[in-house]
């Protein structure tokens, strides 16, 4: 018998989060990697990540699920614009059917994680939820799919007055499903994703929904079914219908993007016409439905088969744009002097962002802190080994990232023991122009500027938004790229990183 070593103790991954990432990346690991040990911590009782947590009416994608679903695993649903409960339902299988859900250790959130050169291992601290008490874990890979947003707390600005309002007011974050909005009077404050999905699920049912927006969001009607994916199916093999499908979604969803980039005021025009062509005549378009910026400075907004619209026509939703003067017990003073009542408000103004699901990172003995480093290829970070981050585009599906990285990491584990490495990490050179790390005007993004890493204004420093050319980089490219720094024995690495002392 093999006598015992400290080894038979360390994972070779740890994956933080069990979520769409968290899962995708565990089948990853599965399949291309098969004798590595890993194992999920998952804060909450639950697989699913965000689509387990929200829970508001109407909660669904807001991109196909060709391209939102995994690389490996076709989506078999009938709508390409699914709703909540049936992606939750994806995710889960997708971990039963292989086995994953016995790797997951429910109720243990990551609150921190040192690495030890002289070890080639990070130490993580988990805090148990059921009773509050800490385990530590040890691994050869941190790798964190705990998506960029707080499970804890949404972006919840405080208004006047509205400790005298008497109706119900939630966060869709949090939704109380005991709240009974059934022909009662609604406002819901916002105008992203969220507040789109919302208004027509709660119009179905309330007297009436008022979506209150400071400022006009784009929103694009698409079918809630796509009709090709379908032929689709029905001529080809299933993953050969599949492939094609998420394809023809990428290349379609690239071109449109870029050609809002090069022709901003054409494509502009083209979607406020849309807007205006589902709305009733004279409506006023330019108010409710122009936003000031230029298409995809801000995400834009999707809605299957027009449903926000067709609610609008036929009376049950309307959009009111303007400022919140203050709350009273039975509705909102705005700034123009009109009064919305109403029984519930809904305060969808968006989420909180965070990196690495708030945990505190030390390398040998030092803090390292995102934002106060360099993204490597958007998935690692500068001067700390050994860590790769899932994060997705902002420009299409989060999975098309997240399924690269998790490619990423297997080519990289694989490459490391053929040659005997144990520790892998970007080094920074500290005459790269840096950027910040999404070039986005939406206020979450703006609001979270001290909490995300810089991109750099060259590769692989750059944070490109674009699938190809992640594809060809990430995929294809050079795992000793010259940049990414490899020792086969423990190391001395860089205890300050010139990023943090740049901005300092």
């Amino acid at each position: 018998m093999r006598p015992h070593s400290p080894d038979d103790d360390v994972l070779d991954v740890l994956i933080v989060g069990a979520g769409l990432s968290g899962i995708g990346a565990a089948r990853q690991l599965q399949h291309r990697c098969p004798d590595k040990r890993f194992a999920i911590l998952e804060a909450r009782d639950a697989i699913g990540g965000t689509w387990d947590l929200f829970r508001y009416p109407g909660i669904r994608s807001d991109s196909d699920m060709y391209t939102l679903g995994y690389r490996f695993k076709p989506w078999r649903g009938a709508k390409a614009i699914a709703d909540g409960p049936s992606i939750l339902a994806y995710i889960r299988e997708t971990a039963e059917e292989t086995g994953i859900t016995r790797h997951i250790r429910f109720g243990h959130k990551v609150v921190g994680a040192a690495w030890r050169s002289d070890e080639a291992c990070w130490t993580i601290e988990a805090e148990r939820r059921a009773d509050g008490s800490r385990q530590r874990l040890r691994a050869r890979l941190l790798y964190v799919c705990a998506g960029y947003y707080s499970y804890a707390e949404g972006h919840r600005p405080e208004f006047p007055g509205e400790q005298e309002f008497r109706g119900q007011m939630v966060h869709p974050q949090f939704w109380d499903p005991s709240i009974d909005y059934a022909g009662k009077r609604v406002v819901v404050i916002g105008s992203g994703a969220t507040a789109v999905t919302l208004v027509p699920a709660m119009a179905e049912t309330a007297a009436h929904v008022t979506m209150l927006q400071r400022s006009p969001t784009y929103i694009v009607t698409r079918p809630g079914e796509d009709p090709i994916a379908h032929k689709l199916r029905r001529m080809l093999p299933e993953r050969l219908a599949y492939r094609a499908t998420r394809w023809k979604n990428v290349l379609l969803g690239m071109f449109f993007f870029q050609l809002a980039r090069r022709r901003p005021a054409k494509v502009k025009e083209r979607i406020v016409g849309m807007a205006a062509a589902q709305l009733t005549p004279g409506f006023d378009v330019g108010t409710h439905f122009t936003p000031r910026y230029n298409p995809w400075d801000q995400r834009v907004c999707l809605v299957p088969d027009g449903d926000l619209f067709r609610e609008i026509r036929n009376g049950r939703a309307s959009v009111v744009t303007d400022q919140i003067d203050r709350f009273t017990a039975d509705g909102i003073v705005l700034k123009s002097g009109q009064t919305l009542p109403a029984d519930v408000v809904v305060v969808a103004t968006g989420l909180k962002l965070n990196m690495l699901g708030d945990i505190a990172l030390t390398v040998d003995g030092q803090p390292r802190r995102p934002s106060e480093s360099l993204a490597y290829k958007g998935m690692m970070l500068g001067n700390v080994p050994n860590l790769v981050l899932a994060f997705g585009y902002t420009n299409a599906s989060w999975t098309l990232k997240a399924d690269l990285t998790a490619e990423y990491v297997c080519r990289l584990l694989r490459f490391m023991d053929r040659r005997g490495y144990r520790i892998a990490m970007p080094e920074v050179d500290p005459t790269v122009p840096t950027v910040p790390f999404l070039d986005f005007s939406s206020g979450y993004v703006q609001r979270a500027a001290s909490v995300l890493p810089r991109q750099g204004q060259r590769k692989p420093w750059r944070v490109y938004q674009n699938y190809l050319m992640d594809m060809l980089t990430i995929r294809h490219g050079r795992i000793d790229d010259g940049v990414l720094r490899f020792d086969r024995v423990a190391a001395t690495l860089p205890t300050n990183d010139p990023i943090a002392e740049a901005q300092s």
